[in-house]
């Protein structure tokens, strides 16, 4: 990522990213299972945090029982050395709470903006909220990846990775 960022005019280490999670079905081979009972998914939860390029600085993935907050600081205490240079995490009302932000202020003394919608129920694109969208709409674009085939969390994880990789080295 450090690469593709000076390729781009950036600095190596971002100090802006954008968190959320995204719930996914299982298939019937999955070891790990969980239900998210807000989106009545039975499955997985993808958590990432990219920069505003939406390149990813974490990834974690959790049963879907696991909330937001949770699975994004699991991803920021395991990549703390990736998240070192970051001052500003941008996440939506999911991530609201004084919980959340002092556990992303102890690992990584970084400020948490929770962006938010001025009226429900009405679709509006939320100033650089997309960009994490984005970037779940490319790991959609994997055939593999549009449900979870995957026996392990572990599997999981490394398919998004390959993923990820696939999508910068089209980029070259």
């Amino acid at each position: 990522m450090d690469l593709e960022r000076l390729n781009n005019g950036r600095e190596a280490k971002t100090t802006f990213i954008i968190v959320d999670a995204q719930s996914v079905s299982n298939t019937d081979t999955a070891e790990h299972k969980g239900y998210d009972a807000g989106k009545k998914v039975s499955g997985i939860k993808r958590h990432i945090g990219v920069d505003t390029q939406g390149l990813p600085h974490f990834i974690e993935i959790t049963t879907a029982n696991e909330t937001d907050r949770k699975g994004a600081l699991q991803g920021i205490e395991n990549h703390k050395t990736n998240l070192s240079q970051v001052k500003v995490v941008l996440a939506d009302g999911g991530y609201t709470g004084k919980p959340f932000a002092e556990g992303v202020k102890q690992r990584i003394d970084a400020t948490v903006t929770v962006a938010k919608r001025n009226e429900l129920h009405i679709f509006t694109v939320i100033p650089q909220r997309w960009v994490v969208e984005r970037s779940f709409s490319w790991l959609e674009k994997c055939r593999r990846l549009w449900k979870n085939c995957e026996r392990l969390l572990n599997s999981s994880l490394h398919m998004v990775i390959l993923a990820f990789i696939r999508i910068l080295l089209n980029r070259s």
